[in-house]
Parts: C-alpha cells; structure tokens; sequence
C-alpha cells in the first residue's frame, strides 16, 4: 500500500475520533446524562464509555500490548466529559498503532480477516451507530445539539 493509501487510512480514523471529541465538547453536562431506557440501560455518556470500552477489548483481542494501561468504564458508569475525552484520546491511538500495525504486517498486529479497509470500516460503523443512538436520546430527551454541530459530524472534509 502506498504512503499516501497509509495516510488516508489513519486519517480517516482520525477524523472518526474528532467527531466524537467534538460532540462530547458540545453535548451539555445535562445531556451527557440523557437516557431513553427505563430500565436502567445506557445513557449519553455510558455511549460514548461503550464506545471507548469497545475499543479497548478489540485492541486486546488483536494486539494486547496496545491495551496495557488504557482504562475500561464499568457497566452502569456515566463518566465525566473529562474523563471520557481523556480515555477516547488514549484508545484512538490505540486503534491507530492497530491500525498502522495490522497495514505494516508487524508481528501480534491481526485485523479483520477480510482486510484493514474492513477492520477500519467496522471501528467507524460502530462509532457511527452510537453516535447515531447519542443524537437520537438528545433529540427526544430535548437536549437537540445546535444546527452547526449537527452538520459537522458530517463534514469530513473539515474534521
């Protein structure tokens, strides 16, 4: 794969992780702690540590030295904005050494047996299915995100 193939790769997962930081940047306290579930199931904030845990138990499914340190929430927890930023800062860099690994053939680096566009392509749609959730509790929850943010998880071009 050419360097610039490599580059687009790891920018398309990059522009996948600054959608989520900048919903989290403008999601308010409030809505963080928007659920639809009334039983106890996962809010806002428990979306956005769902996603992050996802990313956590994939790295140490297929590249277990990228996980030592990163943190995982507890079923039930609702982190703080903070918190979650911090913790989806360091596992999207842990997707990335998973990403560039499984791309450089580097030893205890596996993806997707279908290929790395596949890997990357299953980290985003999943991203993209919460976020879906996330926008979906706001908007019933009256906790609408404002027109410019709603348009901005779309251009990616900007990101």
């Amino acid at each position: 794969m050419s360097s610039n193939a490599k580059k687009e790769l790891i920018e398309a997962w990059r522009t996948n992780n600054r959608i989520n930081l900048l919903l989290i940047d403008k999601i308010k306290n409030e809505g963080m702690k928007s659920t639809l579930s009334k039983r106890g199931g996962r809010g806002v904030a428990g979306e956005f540590a769902h996603m992050h845990n996802n990313r956590v138990w994939q790295v140490e499914k297929r590249a277990k030295d990228l996980a030592v340190g990163l943190q995982i929430f507890p079923t039930g927890a609702v982190p703080t904005k903070a918190a979650l930023k911090k913790a989806m800062k360091a596992s999207a860099v842990a997707i990335e050494e998973l990403l560039v690994g499984i791309l450089e053939s580097a030893p205890k680096r596996r993806g997707f047996k279908k290929g790395i566009f596949t890997t990357l392509s299953y980290y985003v749609s999943h991203e993209a299915h919460h976020r879906g959730r996330i926008l979906l509790t706001l908007k019933v929850s009256g906790q609408t995100l404002d027109k410019d943010t709603q348009y901005a998880i779309w251009g990616w071009d900007q990101m």
